[in-house]
Formats: structure tokens, sequence, C-alpha cells
């Protein structure tokens, strides 16, 4: 069990990191073409934004509001590899068939998930966040005559709308663990 205080100082880093990656997502969802969502145009931007934002150190101390835990630099790290192994496990079985729907909602499932784990790095939006992104995914895979450029719009919108509130609104906070209570 995790006794450890949380303390999230570093929401305006991730908002602007959800801002930007929403933008990009909706551009390569415009320019999708025969891949539905463009992969060059996302993976150009995803990277860009990653290390202008997150690998970028005098941003992320200019947007940070205080430290960061050891264990939340693990969790930083073990959440990036969640989220390639779920999407390998997710998306990766429609690759060899080039099922772009099927590859993309994929992805943004796995994305959704691994926002879950980002609670102890930012807090409790995280989870909102994840349940939204999760949702509107199973949308898609459910109801398969939304066009996906449409559920990518939706998915980009919530994580611009979560970066907003992120960025501009939120405060530094933190999450103290309850106490076991053993009875004698």
């Amino acid at each position: 069990m995790m006794k450890e205080v949380l303390e999230f100082n570093h929401k305006k880093q991730c908002g602007l990191w959800l801002m930007l990656i929403g933008v990009v997502l909706i551009i390569a969802a415009v320019f999708g073409g025969s891949f539905l969502v463009n992969p060059f145009i996302f993976l150009a931007g995803y990277y860009a934004c990653f290390f202008g934002v997150n690998v970028n150190k005098k941003l992320r101390n200019k947007l940070s509001q205080g430290s960061i835990s050891q264990f939340q630099i693990r969790m930083i790290y073990m959440s990036i590899a969640a989220l390639f192994i779920l999407m390998f496990a997710i998306a990766g079985p429609f690759i060899p068939g080039w099922h772009w729907r099927l590859i993309w909602l994929g992805v943004l499932l796995a994305t959704g998930i691994h926002f879950l784990l980002w609670f102890v790095i930012h807090g409790w939006s995280m989870i909102m966040l994840g349940i939204t992104c999760i949702i509107i995914s199973v949308v898609g895979y459910a109801a398969v005559d939304i066009p996906l450029v449409w559920i990518v719009i939706a998915d980009a919108v919530v994580k611009i709308l979560f970066g907003i509130y992120l960025f501009f609104f939120s405060k530094p906070s933190k999450f103290v663990p309850r106490k076991l209570c053993v009875a004698e």
C-alpha cells in the first residue's frame, strides 16, 4: 500500500502537453487519408511536443509549481512503458491487416487506460480524463457507423479541455493516503 504523500505540482506541464497533443490529433485526423489518422503527422507532432514540453528542462522548470518525488518519477516511466505495452496488446493484432480504425481505437483506448496511472503524478483529474477517453474509444468500437475522425476529434477535444483546466485553473494539490487501522 502506498504510504507516501503525493504532491501534484506539474499540472501546468501536463496541461500544456494535453492541449498540444489534442491539436496534433485533430490535424492528423483531418489529414488522415487512407490511414484515417495520418501516422506521419501524428508521430512528428507527438515527438515534437514530447521533446518541446516534457524533455525541455527550461520549460519544465518554468511550469513547475514544486517538486516531484522519486516514486512519481518511476511512475512516469512505468506509465510510458504501460502505454506501449497496452498499444501493442490492444492495437498490435490489427497492424498486419492494416485495419486502421481498430489500430487507432486501440491506441486511444491504451492511452485512456494509461492516464489512470497518471493519478499518482497529476492527481484526480487524470482518473476523470482516463475514464472519459476510455468511454470515447469504447463508443468507437461499439458504434461502427460513427466515422473514426469524429471519435478522434472527440478524444482530442477532451484532452484539450482537460489541458486547459490543468494549465489555467488547476492548482498544486496533495493526496494523503489513509493509514491502515488495525483492530487489536
